[in-house]
């Protein structure tokens, strides 16, 4: 098979192609012809090495890429359920190996797409994304009919499924924030009741609580965040865009303002508990396919994830980039 490998730790340029045997399925899993593979904002710090010291976590060289969309290609022992050839998308898997020309999946982390007319590019940029959503805000947040979202990062790929998302299980207000004004225009799509810049969210939201906040940003937002949360109010701690630290919080602080943080990461949820995968994706599918889960996507090659890569990292992505294979 035809894969990119990033070669060490470093910049874009460390995606490289390489010739690999094509992969062969293990006990409950299947092997997928890959049509598409989501490049994501966690392929860049796996790229850099930011998650290096994490047990773990791949050394050089190695395959990224945690989600794809494709054709059922072999089944291993004990998979029932999927048909060879059958169109399919996998969600956020551990073992890597996206970008490449043939993956392999575990048989619990993969949906079949043969009963749902959606495109494939848009299946790998949002269906992930949006289980995930699903699972934070009601197996951690525990977001009740009526209570009010703020989303941190509003136009990137996780953020961007939230709106939609939380709207079908009953939040009332949906905010978000974005970087600048210039990227306002980029959430007009998305479903949300207003779009205010991070840096004077606080001041805007001008004393109106909000009872989830959902940050994959990190830093300075997440620390803003503490002070328009409503009593109970929880904050969902989804990654760390962000370059900068966070301020550290005490348990006390919490305590006094009866607020939590909640971290969630779902592909080491979902190593745990793959049943949850089922609920999730029997709850957003229907989302994604009467358009209410939508993204903007630019497809491009296999033999350009180093530039997919650089544009990413650069902040040039208005949605979500995939590489067609």
């Amino acid at each position: 098979m035809r894969a990119m490998t990033i070669s060490e730790f470093g910049g874009p340029q460390v995606l490289v192609p390489v010739d690999l045997p094509d992969p062969k399925p293990g006990a409950g899993e299947i092997t997928i012809d890959t049509t598409h593979a989501a490049v994501g904002l966690v392929d860049v710090m796996f790229r850099r090495g930011d998650l290096a010291d994490r047990p773990g976590f791949p050394q050089p060289p190695f395959v990224p890429g945690l989600e794809v969309a494709g054709t059922v290609r072999e089944l291993g022992e004990g998979v029932t359920g999927f048909q060879v050839g059958e169109p399919v998308v996998t969600l956020s898997r551990m073992s890597l190996g996206g970008y490449a020309t043939v993956t392999s999946a575990q048989a619990a982390m993969t949906v079949s797409l043969k009963e749902v007319d959606v495109d494939p590019a848009q299946a790998v940029a949002v269906l992930p994304n949006a289980v995930t959503a699903y699972l934070a805000l009601t197996r951690v947040a525990h977001l009740r009919q009526g209570e009010s979202v703020l989303v941190h990062g509003a136009a990137g790929g996780l953020a961007a499924t939230f709106p939609a998302v939380a709207r079908s299980l009953g939040a009332s207000r949906i905010t978000g924030t974005v970087s600048s004004r210039a990227r306002i225009a980029d959430t007009a799509h998305l479903g949300y009741d207003e779009i205010l810049t991070s840096d004077h969210f606080v001041k805007a939201l001008d004393g109106r609580p909000v009872d989830v906040v959902v940050d994959p940003v990190g830093g300075e937002v997440r620390t803003a965040s503490l002070d328009v949360l409503a009593p109970l109010g929880r904050i969902l701690l989804l990654g760390h865009a962000a370059r900068t630290p966070d301020t550290p919080i005490t348990g006390d602080e919490l305590w006094g303002r009866n607020a939590g943080m909640l971290g969630f990461a779902v592909g080491p949820y979902l190593q745990t508990d793959a049943s949850a995968a089922a609920s999730a994706t029997a709850h957003v599918i229907p989302l994604l396919a009467d358009g209410r889960l939508t993204q903007r996507i630019d497809e491009v090659r296999l033999s350009e994830a180093a530039e997919a890569h650089r544009r990413l990292e650069a902040r040039e992505v208005t949605g979500r980039i995939v590489l067609t294979i």
